[in-house]
């Protein structure tokens, strides 16, 4: 069976790691504020939604990372996978006062090396396609999606 990153003895093992200053890298979900999860992803103009729902969303993914700064959470993401061969990445989002600093490509490295063995899919938002392009994803020429809210992905110009 394969566990997520909310589950006791999981493939997920706890990992807190002190880094420049007081840069905290967690691969865990313990201890999170998900109502930070929620601001941050608004303020960076992403999906959001109830706190619980994200909860429910990161732990039950295979792999997490969240940055923290002293106690406050400034960056996170997460990936599902089936463990074998497959694996797609959501919820990439710095805080914007520490973003070009290198974080999204520090949770991105964090994440990629614990599906290293599966191919990747991800959302990029517009605008956004270079940082992912400098980490080997290139564009898929047959991705479909059936979204909840087709008229919104529409406006944000993520389907035609």
């Amino acid at each position: 069976m394969i566990l997520g990153a909310g589950d006791q003895g999981g493939i997920m093992e706890a990992e807190t790691r002190l880094i420049a200053g007081d840069l905290i890298i967690q691969e865990d979900c313990g201890n999170i504020d998900w109502d930070a999860v929620r601001g941050c992803l608004r303020a960076v103009g992403m999906a959001y939604r109830d706190p619980e729902l994200h909860r429910r969303a990161f732990l039950n993914s295979f792999a997490v990372v969240f940055l923290r700064n002293g106690e406050q959470l400034i960056g996170f993401g997460r990936a599902i996978s089936d463990g074998a061969y497959q694996a797609a990445i959501y919820d990439v989002a710095v805080s914007p006062p520490y973003q070009r600093r290198g974080l999204g490509m520090l949770i991105m490295e964090r994440m990629l090396a614990r599906i290293s063995h599966c191919n990747v899919i991800l959302y990029a938002n517009p605008g956004r396609e270079d940082f992912y392009l400098r980490l080997g994803f290139r564009p898929m020429r047959t991705g479909m999606a059936k979204y909840l809210k087709p008229a919104v992905m529409k406006e944000r110009g993520l389907i035609s």
